[in-house]
């Protein structure tokens, strides 16, 4: 295993439990029938979850984010060197972020016309993102609350595997509704670049590439201007984001990868869309910015690590730090035996990490600008280990 012995990144703590947690007395159930009965599951138990049952607890880690935001000169951005003259800025984010899940919905029912009664099940998310560019300035960009959600196979329309989905819901007035797959393999994700040059609306090969993109030019449309005080913000980095997600797997024992793909408007899964708010859509002269297709892809991974731990006296909990590539969040590990341990010694532990890919693309000037995000998150609290 390829590891550094550099500090982890450190990520701002948030705390999303009260936000996603559910009430006690909440599960979903089909209304009774007749007066003065007690409600009866639609289901023999609840429909099992599929790879969803990893998204469980907080998770908390770090990414890379990019936008174009538009500009217009009734509000422009107030850059070290203006640049009055231009539509966009092309904003750059490291990013500190925190994922939180809910406990499973249960049995949720779908009634049907065309086909019988169905039985969704799902998790409801919170996703906080903020801006850590400048390490003395952290700033909240994304809010994020939604669903994750799993749907059984259907004969209407004709499908003959489990479907997932996620509905999510973001302040500046967009809504999304992605659907998808999903399929595990042995050993880690294969993680594919992706370009963050707008284009031609409807046509994707008619790239328009902007100074902006060029790392080493300090006097263009971009938040940072001067990327040299953000070295680690690279050429190779603009070029392709996910660039930063096979650094921070680069040399781990990745067991298996369950691998989650969702997109806005699916090929094959009939449904989804994206919805914007009036402002964003605009009028006969053109969108302010409307969102118009998000697409993402998930990457569950198991990966194996070896720690050391002791001396220890019995049942005190030692709190140990998985060693990790520079710059991915590290998972830590509350190791306890029952016996103690009376010298150093290694053993293998297993955690879960999310990394993830996603791509929106928001339209306005007459071009499609990819907006990119990607992450890689652990467990925020201590992952418990028994000697």
């Amino acid at each position: 295993m390829t590891t550094t012995t550099d500090k982890p990144a450190v990520t701002p703590s948030v705390d999303l439990h009260p936000a996603v947690c559910m009430p006690k007395t909440f599960a979903f159930n089909a209304v009774p029938e007749r007066p003065k009965t007690v409600p009866h599951r639609i289901a023999a138990g609840d429909p099992a979850l599929g790879p969803l049952h990893a998204f469980q607890g907080t998770f908390v880690g770090q990414g890379f984010n990019t936008i174009f935001r538009p500009q217009n000169k009734a509000t422009p951005t107030a850059l070290p060197v203006p640049q009055p003259d231009s539509d966009n800025v092309l904003e750059l984010n490291l990013t500190a972020e925190t994922l939180s899940f809910s406990q499973s919905l249960g049995t949720v029912p779908n009634r049907g016309e065309v086909q019988g009664d169905i039985a969704l099940n799902g998790v409801s998310y919170l996703q906080t993102i903020n801006d850590v560019t400048d390490p003395e300035v952290s700033t909240s960009i994304h809010f994020e609350p939604g669903l994750w959600m799993i749907a059984p196979p259907t004969t209407h329309p004709q499908q003959t595997e489990s479907t997932l989905f996620r509905l999510g819901s973001i302040p500046h007035g967009t809504t999304i509704n992605a659907q998808g797959t999903f399929f595990t393999v042995s050993g880690g994700p294969k993680i594919d670049p992706v370009d963050i040059t707008p284009f031609k609306t409807g046509d994707s090969t008619a790239r328009i590439r902007f100074p902006s993109q060029t790392a080493t030019n300090p006097g263009t449309a971009r938040i940072p201007q001067d990327l040299s005080i953000v070295p680690s913000i690279t050429q190779a980095l603009l070029d392709d984001p996910t660039a930063l997600l096979r650094s921070q797997i680069d040399g781990l024992n990745i067991v298996s990868t369950d691998v989650i793909l969702i997109d806005t408007q699916s090929k094959t899964i009939p449904g989804g869309g994206t919805d914007n708010i009036n402002f964003l859509t605009g009028d006969g002269q053109g969108p302010n910015a409307s969102a118009v297709q998000m697409s993402a892809t998930f990457w569950i991974e198991t990966v194996q690590a070896v720690i050391e731990v002791g001396p220890a006296e019995a049942n005190v909990a030692q709190l140990v730090t998985a060693v990790v590539p520079a710059g991915a969040p590290a998972p830590v590990f509350s190791v306890t035996s029952a016996s103690g341990v009376d010298k150093s010694q290694s053993i293998t532990v297993t955690f879960t990490q999310i990394q993830y890919s996603q791509l929106v693309l928001l339209n306005f000037a007459n071009l499609s600008w990819p907006h990119v995000s990607v992450a890689t998150l652990v467990p925020s609290t201590p992952i418990d280990v028994q000697l």
